[in-house]
């Protein structure tokens, strides 16, 4: 793993051999992300490597190390984590060394970042303290930037990484760009100053038409042009049904069929009306076992709901899984379901409908945008565990239909959600914006 020092810049001992220096015409961007490698967002290993892939010179920076070990990581996301600069690197002393050095040595970096902070509203003491922090770690993010000649900072979600990444840009006067997904952010807009992040970067990259069309609610329509809409997706080609053996003597549904749920184990995900639909379900004598994958702080109290009621045999908690152990349990399904209250285009659902899974999810946010209802699979309104146990129903009697709405699912994900397509319009799109951003500036700072 890269340091922040001036010695390990570069090509550190330790760090894989870099790649020859492209060419001058070439773009040098910085991706600056809250935590990678990270189990639960793959998709910012697989946007990095591919567009590396189609000639892009992306380097990594994250704030937080890797969510496990190093001998833990898959061997890609090893080889990222070992190339990746941290700025909470477990050097406390060190990181305060750099800081100060670099006030000293560029002071009007350090002034221009509290001119920065001192022109947001509304702070409270708590918060300016918060964003102190934030200003430390973005003069760190700029000297490694600066160090390594990188001339754009690209930002996935607008919370507290964004906040150092504006920071960045103000002090250190380098462009700067979003990917924001929703829907923390979206529902958090005076917490993480959404408006004024939305203002300042140089373009903004929106994962569905819902997402683009709630930054135009709170905006101003002179920036609406910046907002693009750039989908995520996921790769059919190693994504691919598995070919189920059917009985055509068989008329009814096997004893009891498989329910895959993927996700975060918090609130927003509505597990617990995924469970009481599945209560429902029992309740009119429908099989269904419901394995549920992910960690996080709502294991117990849906532990406890299964216990009180009696779903035991019908429910089982993984917890978090590598991607590949993720995978092997969704190729074995025989349903996939998300109940979530807030999304952005989830991509655990996406993957499923890879996979020909027919899945049900709900009617907010970016989702109907992927799934449209009866045809690519199966919509409810939120928080209505009665809806989702009919439409669970629905697919478990009918082994027509699930068939229909898995191959559906599948061809909508080849169609407009194809990972490799998707990121070669990402490539073109950030490489003709960030030679504007560039452009943009004022001759001094390029």
């Amino acid at each position: 793993m890269q340091t922040l020092d001036d010695t390990s810049v570069g090509t550190p001992a330790h760090a894989p051999q870099a790649s020859p220096e492209p060419a001058p015409s070439v773009l040098r961007i910085a991706y600056l992300l809250s935590r990678y490698p990270a189990i639960s967002h793959t998709f910012f290993l697989q946007e990095v490597l591919g567009l590396r892939a189609r000639g892009m010179h992306i380097e990594t920076v994250s704030i937080n190390r890797p969510d496990r070990p190093l001998d833990k990581l898959p061997p890609n996301e090893a080889a990222e984590a070992r190339a990746t600069a941290y700025i909470q690197d477990g050097r406390p002393l060190a990181s305060l060394f750099y800081i100060l050095t670099t006030i000293l040595a560029h002071p009007g970096v350090f002034f221009r970042g509290l001119a920065a902070i001192t022109q947001l509203p509304r702070l409270t003491l708590k918060q300016r303290g918060f964003w102190l922090f934030y200003l430390a770690e973005a003069l760190l993010v700029g000297r490694w930037m600066k160090q390594r000649r990188l001339d754009h900072l690209h930002i996935h979600f607008g919370g507290p990484v964004a906040s150092v990444g504006m920071l960045v840009s103000a002090a250190w006067q380098l462009p700067y760009s979003l990917t924001i997904h929703g829907p923390e952010e979206l529902l958090n807009l005076d917490a993480y100053h959404l408006r004024e992040k939305v203002a300042q970067a140089s373009f903004v990259l929106c994962i569905s038409d819902f997402c683009r069309s709630q930054l135009c609610q709170f905006t101003s329509p002179r920036l609406w042009p910046k907002f693009k809409v750039i989908r995520l997706g996921v790769d059919p080609s190693t994504l691919r049904p598995i070919v189920r053996s059917s009985d055509p003597l068989r008329s009814q549904p096997p004893p009891c069929l498989e329910l895959v749920c993927t996700g975060r184990l918090v609130p927003a995900k509505g597990h617990h009306i995924l469970l009481q639909a599945l209560d429902l379900l029992r309740q009119r004598g429908t099989a269904i076992h419901a394995t549920f994958i992910g960690g996080g702080p709502e294991l117990q109290p849906l532990k406890d709901y299964v216990f009180a009621n009696n779903l035991r045999d019908a429910v089982t908690f993984t917890q978090a899984l590598s991607h590949p152990e993720t995978l092997e349990l969704l190729r074995k399904a025989d349903l996939f379901a998300l109940a979530s209250f807030a999304e952005g285009i989830p991509v655990a659902l996406m993957e499923a409908m890879s996979l020909g899974l027919p899945c049900v999810s709900t009617t907010i946010a970016g989702i109907p945008e992927l799934i449209r209802s009866g045809h690519d699979g199966l919509l409810v309104a939120p928080g209505n565990p009665a809806a989702l146990a009919d439409a669970l129903a629905s697919l478990a009697h009918d082994e027509p239909l699930r068939k229909r709405l898995g191959s559906a699912a599948r061809q909508r994900i080849l169609t407009d959600y194809n990972l490799p397509l998707n990121q070669e319009h990402l490539a073109l799109s950030l490489q003709d914006l960030v030679a504007t951003a560039s452009l943009a500036l004022p001759r001094k700072q390029r």
